[in-house]
């Protein structure tokens, strides 16, 4: 079974070739077979530098699990995979992304409804498996009711992200170069990103493949790395308030932080928090403060796992599959 590309056309911030941008998802089941009623959709949404193909294992395990009509989509977020670079590289944040999505998960509802002649879109009950950066817009979403998410899986991230781990992040985003050969390719990205836990060769290869384009003289990361630049802003903001004599100076990191508990705490949907033990940017507290707050996440920790979880291994799979499809 392989996935069929799809493109939605997006207003917003200008791709870097001008308008129509364009936002990209993977889809595997098929909307032609749902039958005239309810249906599920399962929306997949990556992390920082990933792509939507990280999730290729847990939706063919939904798939093969699922016992009524389900669609699971994956998506590239703009900059990413197939869909379109951003002329502004200051737009590449989650306002930009969730604006996106919010009108796919539109586009997705109103297809339902014309396919099945029912006046109610939301009998097209919409699921949410965001890694990382993923999670946050799922949590923008979230907390919007009219939006209508069903369940939200937030898969190593919450409203509290450590400042160590977006220093790590910063040193290698948008700077790697081009690669001899697909090998080395696969064999730096394994490198970089170990943190994810330990994994079969053939499985690094499934996870790196996709991640990477064709350039003259090799192989290149599939993403625009002006990315990097709204990251390094806020590492650079993070630093300046650390070495300033003046507390205040960090007030607007406070605020962040406090409208993300903000969003978390506005979710009424159910919400199952998936944490690498070992991870840097998601701490045990956060976690387990996100268990008593807001939604009450339920918190699975995964040993030998940093930041963050690929949701490959069956002891990854099998509990999302539980969760997402149970009545």
């Amino acid at each position: 079974m392989e996935p069929v590309l799809h493109h939605l056309a997006v207003p917003g911030p200008l791709a870097t070739h001008g308008e129509p941008r364009r936002i990209a998802w993977w889809e595997w089941g098929s909307e032609a077979a749902a039958p005239k009623g309810p249906a599920q959709v399962v929306l997949c949404v990556h992390g920082l530098t990933r792509q939507a193909r990280d999730f290729d294992v847990l939706a063919q395990a939904l798939l093969a699990q699922a016992q009524r009509p389900l669609r699971v989509l994956c998506v590239d977020v703009a900059g990413r995979g197939h869909s379109d670079w951003l002329a502004d590289p200051a737009a590449y944040g989650v306002p930009t992304y969730a604006a996106d999505l919010a009108l796919l998960l539109a586009h997705l509802r109103a297809n339902h409804a014309a396919a099945t002649g029912s006046a109610e879109p939301a009998e097209l009950a919409i699921d949410w498996v965001g890694t990382s950066m993923g999670g946050l817009i799922g949590m923008a979403l979230a907390a919007q009711p009219g939006l209508g998410l069903r369940r939200l899986v937030l898969n190593d991230v919450g409203p509290v992200i450590e400042a160590a781990a977006l220093r790590r992040i910063a040193t290698y985003v948008g700077t790697q170069g081009a690669y001899a050969s697909e090998q080395d390719a696969v064999q730096a990205l394994a490198q970089l990103h170990r943190g994810f836990g330990p994994h079969s060769p053939e499985q690094w290869l499934a996870l790196s493949r996709p991640m990477l384009r064709p350039v003259q003289g090799g192989w290149a990361l599939h993403y625009d790395p002006a990315i990097a630049q709204p990251l390094r802003a806020l590492v650079a903001a993070g630093e300046a308030v650390g070495s300033a004599p003046d507390p205040s100076a960090g007030a607007a990191i406070h605020a962040g932080e406090a409208l993300l508990w903000q969003m978390y705490e506005a979710i009424t949907a159910p919400v199952l928090l998936l944490r690498g033990a070992e991870s840097d940017l998601l701490s045990h507290a956060t976690a387990l403060a996100m268990t008593q707050r807001g939604p009450r996440a339920r918190l699975l920790e995964f040993a030998g796992v940093g930041h963050a979880p690929t949701l490959v291994a069956p002891e990854q799979v099998a509990p999302v599959c539980e969760f997402l499809l149970a009545p």
